[in-house]
């Protein structure tokens, strides 16, 4: 066992003398990394003569493979730059891009709505001569509208439902005509009875119970603006704060009479919005919607 041994040893040391007798004679420092190509070439010319044809040959195909590694590190390199250029290009295109189609979606939104309230107001001045006309012609005892809230309020539902949702599209004119109408349910009622108030959490649970589901933030903000417009002056917008340290409430306040007058049903089974679909889409003016100053839609 220990001639074994003693044999290894041997054999390790004659190798390492070996190497170092070859690093002596291509004069490099066995502890050194291995020089460039250019060099191990010089160095291989110059052993043609004293070294073996092996060693010579062994040699030189080492440094054809270092010289075809260091050209393919050179040229992933090259590709790398190249990939990094090409990247931050596309990046900066991209963000040039959604930035123009912003611009543009921005333009064509205020496009339509500048020529949504054209129409709206030459449907308006075209209306106006036979405004009072309208009023007139209703039936003996059934009072003209104050509001486009209140028309609508007292036509058939139904009817609402095919003009508006079916027919054009607007939802949240429809919810906020219905949650008008669910005022007694979600609407607080003034202390002295001259009124009631809607706050916006009112109209979140009276779209909860309209919908059936919990409705989109979005959708309660819509739905508070559109009762603004339709209201006109039967609607007020104030704020309120109970106390010193509560903060201050945005509500829609309601006089008594004007709330009362949104569940009288005076329209159903008039057809007053039959073939006014396209007035109702443009913003045009509704049938019988007089008096108190109130707007037009």
């Amino acid at each position: 066992m220990d001639g074994a041994l003693t044999q290894d040893s041997r054999t390790d040391h004659n190798s390492e003398t070996a190497d170092m007798a070859l690093a002596d004679q291509l004069d490099i420092d066995s502890d050194q990394s291995v020089p460039d190509t250019e060099t191990l070439q010089s160095l291989v010319d110059q052993l043609k003569g004293p070294i073996s044809p092996l060693v010579s040959s062994v040699l030189e195909a080492l440094v054809t493979t270092i010289d075809h590694l260091q050209t393919r590190v050179a040229d992933l390199e090259a590709t790398l730059d190249s990939t990094h250029d090409v990247a931050t290009t596309a990046v900066g295109d991209a963000a040039a891009n959604a930035s123009r189609l912003d611009d543009i979606e921005a333009e064509q939104s205020k496009t339509h709505d500048v020529a949504k309230s054209a129409i709206a107001k030459a449907q308006q001045l075209d209306a106006d001569a036979d405004h009072q006309t309208d009023a007139e012609t209703l039936p003996e005892g059934v009072e003209p509208s104050s509001s486009p809230l209140d028309f609508f309020a007292n036509c058939r539902q139904q009817t609402l439902k095919q003009v508006f949702v079916e027919q054009s599209n607007r939802q949240n004119t429809y919810r906020a005509i219905a949650v008008a109408k669910r005022w007694p349910e979600f609407a607080t009622e003034r202390t002295d009875g001259s009124g009631v108030f809607l706050t916006k959490d009112d109209v979140e649970d009276a779209l909860l119970a309209e919908l059936g589901r919990t409705p989109h933030r979005q959708t309660i903000a819509r739905v508070w603006d559109t009762l603004q417009e339709l209201g006109g002056t039967d609607l007020v917008q104030k704020t309120r704060q109970v106390g010193r340290r509560q903060t201050q409430t945005e509500i829609l306040a309601i006089d008594m009479e004007t709330a009362e007058g949104l569940l009288e049903q005076r329209y159903v089974g008039l057809d007053l919005l039959a073939g006014s679909a396209g007035k109702v889409t443009t913003g045009g003016v509704t049938p019988v919607v007089t008096g108190g100053g109130g707007a037009t839609v």
